[in-house]
């Protein structure tokens, strides 16, 4: 997998991370399989009760939640995958409209309920629609994308490799807390 380190610690910007390691489409794909199977190696054997627990985390905050009462709980493993999967997928749209010359218009993402993901199926089937949505937009890039053209969704302008590349390091950001997450759901059923 990329080692996203110099981007977590801040040593390095996307830009800069993108231009010393000459990342390409066939890069992109390889990483978004190489992430999805990693997530799916984590969640292989968490029992269903796994899925669904509310673990600690002092550090919760979500200020898009539904309803208050889930402003400030840990996230259950279901609502961490909705969560990144969803912003990944939104990253390789944008990345399908920027490869192929056209403008950005905001903001298209769709997250799948998390309280509707309650089993280890429910995640493994997540983790595959995901694979199957990012790769397809992937695949919808011309074959001189327009690495030009860009999308400001933050402070600086992302193109497209830098909008997949966004959503693949936003992904390995929660890595660690699935772990965790796993963990004590393990040592609660123990």
């Amino acid at each position: 997998m990329i080692d996203f380190t110099p981007i977590h610690r801040r040593q390095m910007r996307l830009r800069e991370f993108v231009e010393a390691r000459h990342i390409t489409q066939a890069d992109l794909i390889q990483a978004t399989n190489e992430m999805i199977d990693s997530m799916l190696t984590l969640v292989a054997d968490v029992a269903d009760a796994d899925v669904i627990f509310v673990p600690e985390d002092a550090d919760a905050y979500d200020p898009y939640a539904n309803n208050p009462e889930e402003t400030r709980i840990g996230w259950t493993l279901g609502h961490i995958i909705a969560h990144a999967t969803a912003s990944s997928e939104e990253c390789c749209a944008h990345a399908a409209t920027l490869a192929r010359g056209a403008k950005v218009c905001g903001r298209n993402r769709y997250e799948v309920p998390w309280q509707e993901i309650r089993t280890r199926q429910d995640l493994h089937q997540r983790l595959e629609e995901s694979r199957r949505i990012r790769l397809a937009y992937l695949q919808a890039w011309p074959a001189a994308p327009h690495l030009e053209n860009t999308y400001t969704p933050y402070k600086s302008p992302q193109n497209c490799i830098m909008r997949v590349l966004a959503g693949l390091i936003h992904d390995d950001s929660h890595l660690d807390q699935i772990r965790d997450v796993i963990r004590q759901a393990r040592a609660h059923r123990a």
